[in-house]
């Protein structure tokens, strides 16, 4: 039988665990085992098949994430994905984004 990335994700939830416990130590009590798991699919892991690498090596990349490195990684993912101007309507933003400084 073929393992899965829910089976992987089951067989190494206690090193999530463990590392969602270390991220409460310096107060980020928003972060989750699944936001974890995704930090390591999408950035630790993106060029590697995760189904082909050893269970260690899974364990060993989710323990060794630092708190910093995380959270750089999801200030990075928000603002790709942040509409910074969606309540300003398309005549503020062109007076934004094209005015002179007339004070001068």
């Amino acid at each position: 039988m073929e393992n899965t990335y829910e089976d992987i994700f089951t067989h190494v939830l206690p090193a999530l665990e463990s590392k969602k416990s270390e991220f409460e130590v310096y107060q980020y009590d928003t972060v989750t085992e699944k936001d974890i798991w995704k930090y390591c699919v999408t950035k630790k892991w993106r060029k590697q098949n995760v189904l082909s690498l050893s269970l260690y090596q899974i364990v060993n990349d989710v323990l060794s994430i630092s708190p910093a490195e995380y959270m750089t990684f999801e200030q990075i993912q928000n603002s790709r994905t942040a509409n910074w101007f969606s309540e300003i309507n398309q005549e503020e933003l062109h007076l934004l984004l094209n005015s002179k400084n007339e004070d001068k």
